[in-house]
């Protein structure tokens, strides 16, 4: 079995070193860089089925440095190490293509089961991997344990739209913002239907670089352009006889939303290069974070299309609009990573819980099935405590919970002068993390103390950044 390759960009050094010695003894091979300059000569001279990469760096982000692997090595995957106050910007990544983020501080049993899923998706498998089920999940008894349903009005109403949908050949759109579990609700709707036994083959059309969206789709021949070496089929081919889902439709060029069309009224594609028309059989499945009405009205999107596309649609309403149904969906990801982390733990503290409830949820339930996976590694117990949950969910404005549960407007620890003072110092510190895009060097270097001194300090805080 080939080595998987993985590439960890990160300016802190310290990470570096941790991270290539951990990855390196579970048998991958790694290489690192502190600058994305270096990242990219890397890249350029081989091939990494992995890029680990810092969220803020000395010459570059991450949003730079994913649009570079789009377009220039679209089959590598990116994981974004961020800090947890990035989280909005993490999950934004990942509809542009990222495969998943990992908040600070890193904890070796989650790296490497993120690094797992990276490479399991790509169809790479590293030492230990855990491949994921076959879509159709036809062959195995326990393949919907992936979704639950919810219990509140929304989630019932979504349960009897895909009751009803799923046995016809509707085409469907699924809205709502990133993280909502379109993707879920699709193979909901696949399962349900008469294609169940068939291919489900999934396209997130956000991470397809513009250039190779129609080959992805469509297909190729042998020398239709440079690197197209053997016939290729696309996706529409790959699904014949099942669902495709298309996620982040609004993605696609005019000349692709042109040639979707064109298979949506004849049920027919041309592979690019090609001369024949190639009959194919597909139910076709959708999803968008973007209004495309408004896309319709801006000329980014056609409106035939759209007409197509959305014969019947299900709307997906933010987890901060499904409180709930959060204790459901928390103690489902506590089920699945108690099986991943080889743990036993039971559910929730009563405080821990409040917190959970009461989180705004920027990133919906991949943020929330981060979050309890955390958890459930940092857990010593049958029950999930606060202290296990990220310092920056716990650093609400003026609403804290107490050891027994209850709200309460002042945090222990904060009360009296000496609570006064630790905050005014953990706010300079965390501002001074922000001046210096979370270099830590630079931000103990203008605080005028030494880099242990400051992580002593974060550390003390609970400050996980």
């Amino acid at each position: 079995m080939a080595t998987s390759h993985i590439l960890i960009l990160d300016d802190d050094q310290d990470i570096c070193t941790l991270l290539s010695r951990y990855l390196t003894k579970s048998g991958y091979a790694v290489v690192t860089a502190g600058r994305g300059s270096v990242a990219k000569e890397l890249m350029t001279a081989q091939r990494f089925d992995l890029l680990l990469c810092d969220h803020r760096l000395p010459d570059t982000d991450a949003p730079k440095m994913l649009e570079h692997v789009r377009n220039t090595s679209p089959s590598t995957q990116v994981i974004i190490i961020t800090g947890y106050s990035e989280v909005r910007l993490a999950v934004e990544l990942m509809r542009k293509g990222a495969f998943d983020y990992i908040a600070k501080p890193l904890y070796p049993d989650e790296l490497l089961m993120r690094v797992q899923d990276a490479l399991a998706d790509q169809g790479t498998e590293g030492p230990g991997t855990v491949k994921r089920m076959s879509a159709s999940g036809s062959a195995h008894a326990g393949a919907d344990q992936e979704y639950v349903d919810g219990t509140g009005p929304s989630s019932v109403n979504i349960a009897k739209h895909i009751a009803l949908v799923a046995p016809t050949d509707m085409s469907v759109l699924i809205t709502g913002e990133t993280g909502t579990g379109k993707e879920f609700v699709a193979k909901r709707i696949h399962r349900q239907s008469a294609r169940a036994s068939a291919p489900f083959v999934a396209v997130d059309c956000g991470a397809l670089p513009k250039d190779l969206a129609g080959s992805e789709l469509f297909g190729h021949t042998k020398g239709a352009f440079t690197g197209a070496v053997n016939d290729k089929p696309g996706s529409f081919e790959q699904a014949h006889g099942g669902t495709l889902f298309l996620d982040e439709i609004g993605n696609l060029t005019y000349d692709n939303q042109v040639k979707l069309l064109r298979v949506l009224q004849e049920r027919k594609i041309r592979r690019i290069g090609g001369t024949k028309d190639i009959d194919v059989d597909v139910r076709l499945i959708i999803a968008t974070n973007e209004d495309l009405q408004k896309a319709v009205a801006e000329g980014r999107f056609r409106e035939d299309l759209l007409h197509r596309i959305q014969e019947f649609t299900v709307h997906l309403l933010p987890l901060r609009e499904r409180r709930e149904d959060i204790e459901r969906f928390a103690m489902h990801f506590v089920a699945q990573a108690n099986v991943r982390l080889g743990r036993s733990v039971d559910g929730f503290e009563e405080a821990a819980l409040q917190y959970l409830v009461r989180h705004s949820w920027t990133g919906n339930l991949r943020e929330l099935g981060n979050v309890v996976k955390r958890a459930v590694l940092l857990s010593t117990g049958r029950l999930i405590g606060a202290d296990c949950l990220p310092a920056m969910m716990l650093a609400g404005p003026n609403d804290t919970v107490s050891s027994s549960g209850n709200m309460n407007t002042t945090h222990r620890s904060e009360e009296g002068l000496r609570g006064v003072a630790q905050q005014a110092e953990k706010e300079a510190i965390l501002s001074a993390l922000e001046r210096n895009g979370f270099n830590k060097s630079k931000t103990a270097e203008q605080l005028n103390i030494d880099r242990k001194t400051l992580y002593n300090k974060l550390r003390s805080f609970g400050l996980e950044v």
